[in-house]
């Protein structure tokens, strides 16, 4: 139980003053007062911010970070290695605010990669999305695979895989389209037309 609750337990149901809980519990009177007229629970403390002996090499290390994304896995200096070149340039620290550094980097770069994501939703046989690529008959495995997925797949023989002329996938879109269940179809819906 918190020393707040057991000073408040003594006032309030055991009806002690401020000078008997002062005694009882070694605190001052003026300490038992703010903690009894205090709305909180328990009392917070802010910790000050203290400077890391790794902020004057944060600009180097960031940058030395970013390098080694750069590169290839098995050209990547490790983060030991950063460590040890950090101590040649007369960082006192340990490895470990290093690589806590570095996880803080890592995680801030992949939060800030992803961008705005907006999310497009439309009713079934509302919008056409379309996807050229080549796949090949005599491979059964991946036909079956492409006819098994949930979209809706045009095959088009003889055909390159640099699409085709605008009438004529259109014309396939149509076609496609008359095959779509009624439940699907839009009735103001200008792509059925």
């Amino acid at each position: 139980m918190g020393l707040l609750n057991i000073i408040r337990r003594m006032a309030l149901r055991e009806k002690q003053s401020i000078r008997e809980i002062s005694r009882r519990t070694g605190l001052s009177r003026n300490t038992i007062a703010k903690y009894l007229s205090a709305g909180t629970i328990e009392p917070t403390f802010t910790v000050p911010e203290r400077p890391s002996k790794l902020d004057p090499f944060a600009d180097k290390l960031s940058g030395w970070l970013k390098t080694e994304a750069g590169r290839s896995r098995k050209q990547r200096r490790t983060l030991k290695q950063l460590h040890a070149d950090l101590m040649a340039l007369g960082f006192t620290g340990s490895y470990g605010r290093v690589a806590a550094f570095a996880r803080d980097w890592r995680t801030e770069q992949q939060t800030a990669s992803r961008g705005i994501f907006i999310p497009l939703s439309f009713r079934p046989g509302e919008a056409f999305q379309f996807d050229w690529s080549e796949d090949y008959a005599r491979d059964r495995r991946r036909a079956h695979e492409a006819a098994g997925r949930p979209y809706q797949t045009i095959t088009q023989p003889g055909v390159s895989g640099q699409g085709l002329p605008a009438t004529n996938a259109r014309d396939a879109l149509r076609r496609s389209l008359a095959r779509v269940p009624r439940v699907w179809r839009c009735a103001g819906s200008r792509h059925l037309r």
